[in-house]
């Protein structure tokens, strides 16, 4: 027998963008249904810079002070290695923004917080283990999805469905939407290694001959991603774990030894990089935000930063038309229009820097040099606030809109 539901709106995925939706969207007493397929936020290896535009964001709900006392790093500045150069990236500390700093926080942590907030909300049902599987349609128009969960199916009916289910997202190939791929030209291993005493603080990365190696500090261990020309996966892991490990020391300028407590190739995890973007974000009934919406590149951590300010967008936007009932295509559109800038000069810096500087890196045979625009970073401080701005802050930021913030629940 399947089970029932209606609902004003129904957003299917609960990572940052979802989550982030349906929240703002609850608070504004609309009534929500967030779906997350999994029983808990525990993935590793995702993304985990939260920037100082998404922490303006958590400030303006009140939810900020709360935040911050979950366990994470504050990373003011970041440095890289080119070769065998230290440059000096970027500076947050003159950004105007609250916090001057990116905090690292593994992505569960920050869910977590937030479905904690939202769960203090009336209009909002959060449903785990839930799956969303195809989208209910009629007369050209989404009219709520069809999923499973462990106490099997079930349909919601919705005015709105809201899809935020990653960059794989069947919601939007269910919705035949077309996709713009972009191109990446590398893949990323991921891996935890463990706090040793004689390791150096992390930098944003290190560039070599024919490698990228980047350590981040997530407080008793580092989460390390190697990334490697795209398609080469299956290749370097038929060459075994030693050859592994000496590629890693290589990349790291580590010796092969620190690498021993990497034992089985089946713990590190393969991140198919996607740099893309949908044509069209909607359809009648149906809105996607988020990576469904555009998969961003790693380049500068700025997915979450990103599927954040689509959520405040899209809820400044529909609230007040989804309280009268259904939303017209025009109005959904609308979110993309804002957006889609912000979106689409993003990933153009991300696809210049991915073939100019990372795609050569990773072809290259011999050590690369440090160059001129980088010296001049290292020379004059003042040009670091460049890159902190537009990885720090973004391209126009989204704030909460006043209406939404009335009867702010605290953290």
């Amino acid at each position: 027998m399947t089970n029932t539901i209606s609902t004003r709106c129904c957003v299917v995925g609960g990572g940052p963008a979802g989550m982030m939706a349906g929240y703002l969207l609850a608070r504004a007493g609309i009534d929500v249904v967030v779906l997350e397929k999994h029983g808990d936020f525990l993935r590793d290896f995702r993304g985990d810079t939260i920037h100082p535009s998404t922490l303006d964001v958590m400030g303006e709900l009140g939810l900020l002070e709360g935040l911050l006392r979950r366990p994470h790093s504050e990373v003011a500045h970041i440095d890289g290695i080119v070769g065998d150069e230290r440059v000096h990236i970027a500076d947050f500390s003159h950004l105007p923004t609250r916090c001057k700093f990116i905090a690292f926080m593994p992505q569960w942590d920050f869910l977590d917080y937030l479905a904690n907030a939202a769960r203090d909300l009336p209009t909002l049902r959060l449903m785990m283990n839930a799956e969303a599987t195809d989208l209910i349609e009629s007369d050209g128009v989404v009219r709520g999805i069809r999923g499973e969960a462990a106490d099997g199916q079930f349909e919601i009916a919705a005015d709105l469905v809201i899809a935020a289910d990653g960059r794989r997202s069947c919601i939007r190939e269910a919705a035949g939407l077309a996709v713009e791929s972009l191109g990446a030209p590398m893949d990323a291993f991921w891996m935890r290694l463990s706090k040793q005493p004689q390791d150096q603080a992390a930098t944003f990365g290190r560039i070599s001959a024919g490698a990228m190696f980047i350590m981040l500090d997530r407080g008793d261990y580092w989460q390390c991603a190697l990334l490697i020309r795209k398609g080469s996966a299956d290749a370097i892991k038929a060459h075994g774990l030693d050859a592994f490990r000496h590629l890693l020391a290589r990349a790291s300028d580590m010796p092969a030894a620190r690498f021993a407590e990497i034992d089985d190739l089946d713990k590190v995890k393969l991140l198919a990089v996607a740099l893309d973007r949908l044509k069209d974000w909607a359809k009648p009934g149906l809105l996607c935000i988020g990576d469904a919406a555009h998969a961003m590149s790693p380049v500068g951590g700025v997915g979450i930063n990103l599927a954040i300010q689509d959520a405040v967008a899209a809820a400044n936007i529909l609230a007040d038309p989804l309280r009268r009932g259904p939303v017209d295509l025009p109005t959904l559109k609308r979110v993309q229009a804002r957006r889609s800038f912000a979106v689409r000069a993003t990933q153009a810096a991300q696809k210049m820097i991915q073939e100019r500087v990372i795609g050569p890196a990773l072809d290259s045979g011999s050590t690369p040099k440090l160059p001129l625009p980088l010296r001049l970073f290292n020379r004059f401080p003042i040009l670091r606030r460049i890159p902190a701005r537009l990885i720090g802050v973004g391209i126009k930021p989204e704030h909460i809109h006043p209406a939404l913030l009335r009867d702010a629940p605290r953290s």
